[in-house]
């Protein structure tokens, strides 16, 4: 209830404060990954297995107009047999609140270890794309993307 000049009472000014702190206090804390997160994510797959550059061809844009909807499109260079084919391709951000991005799983069947998608980048960052190969072998990518308007909250 306001006074009769329009002003807001004792009372009321009181539970404005009262109910601004407790949503401030209940509110999350935006967290976001970083370069040392992503390597802990990387390492809990792979430990310290060397990696490889080449054969991943990581098609991002440069600059990202809007971080809600941001391409990728990912492939691997591979025969696609049974020998030597593509098992999994992981992405990772290192600068969104999960470091991880999308993982896909391929077998000789595919055909070809190619994906697309979309993802949301908080702000400009490093994407970090790894494949693990039928033999074992790692190959990793990576490419910073400037993004102008955040899309995970930034």
């Amino acid at each position: 209830m306001t006074s009769m000049s329009g002003q807001m009472t004792r009372r009321e000014t009181l539970a404005l404060a009262a109910i601004a702190g407790l949503a401030s206090f209940l509110a999350p804390k935006m967290v976001f990954a970083d370069e040392a997160m992503v390597a802990a994510e990387i390492k809990k797959l792979y430990g310290d297995k060397k990696m490889d550059s080449g054969k991943i061809k990581l098609d991002v844009p440069e600059i990202a107009e809007n971080g809600l909807v941001v391409p990728i499109n990912v492939e691997v260079e591979s025969p696609m047999t049974d020998a030597d084919h593509v098992k999994a391709v992981h992405v990772f951000a290192d600068g969104n609140p999960m470091p991880g991005v999308v993982s896909y799983k391929f077998t000789p069947a595919c055909g070809k270890a190619a994906a697309s998608t979309r993802m949301r980048l908080a702000q400009t960052q490093n994407v970090i794309c790894i494949a693990e190969m039928s033999n074992g072998s790692l190959y990793t990518a990576k490419a910073n993307i400037k993004v102008t308007i955040g899309g995970c909250g930034g």
